[in-house]
């Protein structure tokens, strides 16, 4: 995306409504929303590409994406189909089929598209119980109905309205599944239909699990983690030029709806002076009413006197058990992969080890038409896993540096045995820890993925379901807070924070995509 489009640079005092800290899809949304509502945006960003976790970086020539994974919201009707038809972005999502392929030592599966054909394949690996399955997976989509008719309807999520909570009463029924499994790990719900000591199936959620509620399937809280199972099957694929050529369109509308969007501008602190918000960035000061941070709570606090932040405190210990990521950086021939299109692939070397330090690795990689990323004949990988960061932490730096290095190799050696074919075709490789992975997104410590969903009744406070507040007219956004891990979630999130804000404020300008 042409950085001619990015706004000025900006004299030493304004004052627009609200000031958003960090361009990752939570703030590009809020942003996005809050200009389409009619106000006065400011969105600072201390990198000079937008996205966040979700961005496209360039290294040696080629474009890779941050972090590994899938997308979604691009379906018909879903939040990113709406926005690129409204704001005319001009993104091409290509569906996938399959959408990814998992490997273990004795079996592989492609999962299709169509929810019903993955069922059939899934009932028809060994040692299956059709019945069982099928059993099992009506359970999980029953649930999972219930909870993503919130992501497709939006104004059914905190903050509620009369006629919400009038709908939500008239769809009660549709919630008993979801009740029913509240406070309980997902592979109680494997247990409940005679499936607890079938592998592939404990296998499959693991995996799943790991990459999206980021725990295993004996930890994970079942509702979350049913939901998170369809993923698959919702409006998900791949960003054609990369996930980062729609973080740039969203650029683009809300300079458009008339929001300013400025990059390469850290935010240094923030300060509460006669009611407003004072903002000291790297280009001079800003004031305004609210300020929406899309950052780790970590983050707001190194931004913030301490006093300020107390109410984050638990998302701060939540996010600290949770995850980093190691990286590999690849460039494969295209011979590597059978057919022209995005290919993902879930590789998992030793089914009997926990799913994360490189015995699980997800890798994502481009189509062969995508020329901006790699010259013809060419294709860029990104391929990552979990390493627990408490542990990391705990470490000497030296220490660390082995420790990541180790990691690393056994992401190889799993490659080696899952998908040989990658290393075979190799043309360049790039390593990356959480440290560099912080310095690819300006995240935290390079912590990935949010709150971990362990099981627990604390994901139904209201608290944890509604936008959050710091402190007044001080919002935070992103996928440590509401609705949580996936691009979809916290640009869900961020909207609801934007219609939370513009409900207690009257904005001045005018909004041309309202």
């Amino acid at each position: 995306m042409p950085f001619e489009s990015l706004s000025p640079r900006y004299p030493a005092m304004r004052k627009p409504d609200v000031v958003v800290i960090g361009a990752g899809f939570g703030g590009l949304a809020a942003a996005l929303r809050l200009a389409e509502l009619g106000a006065n945006v400011v969105l600072c960003e201390t990198l000079r590409y937008p996205g966040g976790c979700a961005s496209t970086f360039t290294r040696r020539g080629y474009q890779f994406e941050a972090g590994a994974t899938l997308f979604s919201g691009l379906g018909d009707g879903q939040l990113f189909s709406k926005w690129n038809e409204k704001w005319d972005l001009g993104v091409r999502f290509d569906p996938l089929d399959p959408l990814v392929e998992l490997r273990t030592r004795q079996w592989s599966l492609a999962v299709p598209s169509d929810r019903d054909s993955f069922v059939q394949r899934f009932s028809a690996l060994p040692g299956a119980d059709p019945k069982a399955v099928l059993g099992f997976f009506g359970t999980q989509r029953r649930v999972a109905d219930a909870l993503w008719t919130l992501f497709e309807d939006p104004s059914l999520l905190p903050p509620f309205s009369g006629s919400s909570v009038v709908r939500h009463l008239g769809r009660s029924l549709s919630y008993v599944p979801v009740v029913r499994w509240m406070g309980r790990p997902l592979s109680d719900v494997a247990s409940q239909h005679g499936l607890a000591g079938w592998e592939p199936l404990r296998v499959y959620l693991d995996a799943v699990s790991q990459i999206t509620v980021q725990v295993s399937s004996d930890e994970a809280e079942a509702p979350f983690a049913m939901a998170a199972l369809d993923y698959f099957f919702r409006g998900t694929g791949h960003v054609h030029g990369g996930i980062g050529s729609l973080a740039w369109a969203m650029t683009k509308a809300i300079e458009q709806a008339g929001g300013k969007i400025l990059l390469a501008n850290r935010v240094r602190g923030i300060r509460r002076e006669a009611g407003r918000w004072r903002v000291d960035t790297r280009k001079g000061e800003l004031e305004a009413q609210t300020v929406v941070a899309n950052v780790l709570p970590q983050s707001l606090s190194s931004m913030t006197e301490p006093q300020m932040n107390g109410e984050l405190h638990d998302v701060e210990a939540s996010v600290e058990s949770g995850w980093g990521a190691a990286m590999l950086y690849m460039v494969v021939d295209s011979d590597a992969v059978r057919g022209p299109e995005a290919h993902h692939l879930q590789l998992v070397d030793d089914e009997t080890a926990p799913f994360v330090e490189g015995n699980h690795v997800f890798c994502s990689i481009s189509a062969a038409d995508e020329h901006e990323r790699a010259p013809d004949g060419q294709r860029t990988v990104t391929v990552s896993t979990h390493v627990p960061m408490k542990k990391l932490r705990q470490m000497k730096p030296d220490n660390q540096g082995a420790y990541v290095a180790a990691t690393q190799s056994r992401m190889r050696q799993t490659i080696g045995r899952r998908a040989p074919e990658l290393l075979e075709h190799a043309a360049f490789e790039m390593t990356a820890s959480p440290r560099t992975f912080a310095r690819f997104t300006g995240r935290h410590l390079g912590y990935v993925g949010g709150v971990p969903r362990r099981v627990g009744w604390n994901h139904y406070r209201p608290r944890a379901l509604w936008p959050r507040e710091a402190m007044r007219d001080l919002y935070l956004v992103g996928d440590s807070v509401l609705l949580g891990q996936s691009t979809l979630a916290v640009a869900l999130g961020g909207v609801r924070t934007a219609e939370q804000i513009a409900s207690r404020n009257t904005f001045s300008a005018e909004a041309p995509g309202s």
